[in-house]
């Protein structure tokens, strides 16, 4: 069983790269928490604009800014949770805010439910048409089955998640190197030993349209970490749950990754996650965007994930 700290402490953890336009509000939506943190940890993973001197500006005796050469998203995160000293790791990426109860919330879910071993809440997703409610549960507490909800609803996503510094010294931090789908593979880590805990209350801001977002700027990926890694072999019910939202994962990346040309990705992916059946549509996606031109595959990526929001705005 893991023994909790008596005293919840919150060290929030922020990758910085190129977002000045948005840090300075991302900060501020920190410091105005009802429960303060004990820290905010932002490392600057070697940006080129001037973010880091926004972040200088705000004169917060909780910031502590660490410099780096660029590494990734994931090698960003990890090194602020080395720095960090609090019991819980709070994550939010450098374009997103939290409202004000965010750190409330979580608090109070993590004396209620004090085994688990990730805490998230619910979000509204801000876009140029205005705001939307992620499609999340509506229960509040200890997710029956984490991977079955999550096959279809958003349970975990950084901006909106906190980890017990006991799990990440346990199960270990973000994939260094992957570029998308890495804190999907931490959250199946986590979850696949210990419980995850929800509140349907939307306490965070998701920028969609923020600038520099990586699924818009994806580069291929230099790194020894992959979802086919975390496959479970096993005969049982769990394990089919925790595939199958081991292949939602995986297939939603490699759409991204052969919609920018990298054909042999898609393959790979499209041959080890055939199994699956409750993506079968992303499958196919998957299998006409291989067969394809490349010239056609970023339009028609684009097209049907507009076409997607479009739908998924109007409640269908």
């Amino acid at each position: 069983m893991m023994q909790e700290e008596k005293t919840t402490t919150f060290s929030v953890i922020i990758p910085l790269y190129n977002k000045e336009r948005e840090i300075e509000a991302t900060i501020r939506s920190v410091l105005a928490q009802t429960h303060q943190p004990k820290e905010i940890v932002i490392v600057n993973d070697g940006s080129t604009d001037n973010s880091a001197e926004v972040v200088r500006n705000i004169n917060s005796p909780l910031i502590r800014l660490i410099d780096q050469p660029n590494a990734g998203v994931c090698a960003a995160r990890n090194r602020a949770m080395e720095e960090a000293t609090g019991s819980h790791m709070a994550f939010i990426d450098a374009d997103d805010q939290w409202k004000e109860g965010f750190l409330e919330e979580i608090s109070a879910l993590i004396d209620e439910f004090p085994e688990c071993g990730l805490y998230c809440t619910s979000f509204m997703v801000v876009s140029d048409e205005g705001l939307h409610r992620a499609k999340c549960p509506e229960m509040r507490g200890v997710v029956e089955n984490f991977f079955r909800e999550s096959v279809n609803n958003y349970i975990a996503i950084p901006s909106a998640s906190v980890v017990p510094r006991v799990v990440i010294d346990d199960v270990g931090g973000f994939p260094e190197g992957m570029k998308l789908g890495e804190d999907l593979y931490l959250w199946i880590k986590i979850a696949r030993k210990y419980s995850v805990c929800f509140s349907p209350k939307p306490l965070m801001l998701y920028m969609k349209e923020a600038s520099n977002r990586s699924a818009a700027i994806y580069k291929p990926e230099q790194t020894a970490y992959s979802f086919e890694d975390l496959f479970n072999p096993a005969d049982t019910e769990t394990a089919f749950w925790q595939n199958e939202f081991l292949a939602r994962c995986a297939i939603g990346k490699a759409l991204t990754v052969t919609a920018k040309g990298d054909t042999e990705f898609g393959l790979r992916t499209e041959r080890f996650f055939s199994y699956t059946r409750h993506y079968r549509l992303g499958l196919w996606k998957l299998r006409i965007f291989n067969r394809i031109p490349r010239s056609l595959r970023l339009p028609l990526h684009n097209f049907y994930n507009r076409l997607a929001w479009l739908l998924a705005r109007k409640g269908l």
